[in-house]
């Protein structure tokens, strides 16, 4: 257990997987401005008897047919549409920051090469098809190579050293001069072989033998069964399975929502859309309240010491509350602490597994639309429900059953725990007592 304690934190803190993580974090505002914007544009009408609200119908009246969705449009066509540009620009210079090294170089170069290899179209323009989510997988590998590049370029000696006095801007550029030309050289002439000898891009050969396959798994029940098993197992033991998995599941998940937003966009239905099992699915139908869904854990905690307000599970609760409303959980998990506490090792980690198959047999069955948007993780829990499955009360009605049903795999955990801590508490009063009538 030490050992696999030991390679998950080596993990964690690896360079090029925090510099991906990173990389992703830095664009999750555009992403979920995006997602919203798409989302807005396709919001349902509402009807409560002989009352309706057609928003989407009304701002197209007021301003012209169409043109609030182009508005919508637009945002998507500066977030979404171009995330594989923006991911090979923030984790190439995540990762050259962190070895101090001229991040904004890294991250232009790193831009340069991406856009070399995106295929042209006839009016000489650059294919969407390949600037987004689908280039995912060729954006990390190019943000990542061409920084290592530039970095062992940086220190050799073909870079053009500037005499003192000279303006630091000025220094970096003529640094980065030389790395610059051979980095973009080599990318033209692998480029130039692809072109010529494979008549496809870099793009198509990556999308089919790696970036395919693994969405295909992805969208699978087994393969959200191990992401959430893992997660909790990580945390289970003080490390951050959210951080430590992220870098990996966001280029894969990140597509899904994208193809699932595209076709609501064209009109589908969220019953309709191609994916089931995306980051929206994890964060609003498993991880409420944050990893484990801890908020039923809470509620809970709630019930069974309602009465025994000075109890520590109950003040820990009651602090917690406020942070875990917004999916915040660190107050739980330290606090309880549910890190290294076996009474529950089995509920942290069993809930979100029964709450993954149960939201994915909703989903895939059509009782529940699918998710078509992604919204900030501090989203609280019936609002992001409501929210990702595109204005449907029925996603509403699955996070209050997955909490209802996490709540009732906790009390017994709780039960257990609350009387095991009352009786340590008793026990520490009568030494107490004991050692006041000895002395």
């Amino acid at each position: 257990m030490n050992k696999f304690i030991e390679i998950a934190g080596r993990i964690g803190s690896q360079r090029h997987l925090v510099a991906i993580r990173d990389g992703f974090v830095s664009v999750m505002p555009l992403i979920i401005v995006g997602s919203l914007a798409i989302l807005i544009n396709n919001f349902p009408a509402i009807q409560l008897g002989s009352w309706s609200l057609d928003f989407v119908g009304s701002m197209n009246n007021a301003f012209g047919e169409g043109s609030w969705q182009r508005l919508g449009g637009n945002i998507w066509n500066a977030s979404f549409a171009i995330l594989g540009l923006l991911v090979a620009f923030s984790i190439a210079y995540n990762l050259a920051r962190s070895y101090d090294i001229d991040g904004l170089a890294a991250g232009i170069l790193s831009i340069a090469s991406y856009v070399m290899l995106v295929p042209v179209t006839k009016d000489w323009g650059l294919s969407f098809a390949w600037l987004g989510a689908q280039g995912l997988f060729v954006a990390i590998i190019v943000s990542l190579l061409v920084t290592e590049a530039f970095r062992l370029l940086i220190h050799t000696k073909l870079t053009i050293r500037m005499p003192d006095g000279v303006p630091g801007g000025v220094t970096r550029s003529f640094q980065a001069l030389i790395p610059s030309m051979i980095i973009l050289t080599v990318v033209a002439a692998i480029q130039l072989f692809i072109q010529v000898k494979l008549e496809l891009s870099i793009f198509e050969v990556i999308f089919k033998a790696i970036q395919k396959p693994l969405q295909g798994f992805g969208d699978s029940l087994a393969a959200g069964l191990i992401i959430a098993l893992l997660n909790h197992v990580l945390w289970f033991f003080g490390l951050h399975g959210t951080n430590i998995i992220g870098s990996v599941i966001e280029p894969i998940y990140l597509p899904l929502i994208e193809q699932n937003l595209a076709a609501f966009q064209a009109g589908a239905s969220a019953y309709d859309v191609p994916y089931t099992v995306t980051k929206p699915f994890l964060d609003a139908f498993v991880f409420m309240g944050g990893s484990g869904t801890t908020l039923s854990l809470l509620l809970a905690i709630f019930i069974v010491v309602r009465k025994q307000r000075n109890h520590p599970y109950h003040q820990v609760a009651k602090l917690s509350a406020p942070a875990g409303l917004f999916n915040i959980n660190e107050p739980v998990i330290f606090g309880m602490p549910i890190v290294l506490n076996p009474v529950m090792l089995i509920p942290f980690i069993l809930a979100p597994v029964v709450l993954t198959v149960v939201s994915y047999i909703a989903l895939s069955t059509g009782m529940v639309p699918k998710t078509v948007a992604i919204v900030p993780w501090t989203t609280p829990p019936i609002i992001s429900g409501y929210l990702v499955t595109g204005g449907s009360i029925r996603g509403v009605l699955l996070q209050m059953f997955n909490l209802t049903l996490a709540t009732l795999i906790y009390i017994p955990f709780v039960v257990a725990g609350a009387r095991a801590m009352t009786a340590e508490i008793n026990r520490n009063k009568d030494s107490i007592h004991e050692g006041e009538k000895i002395s």
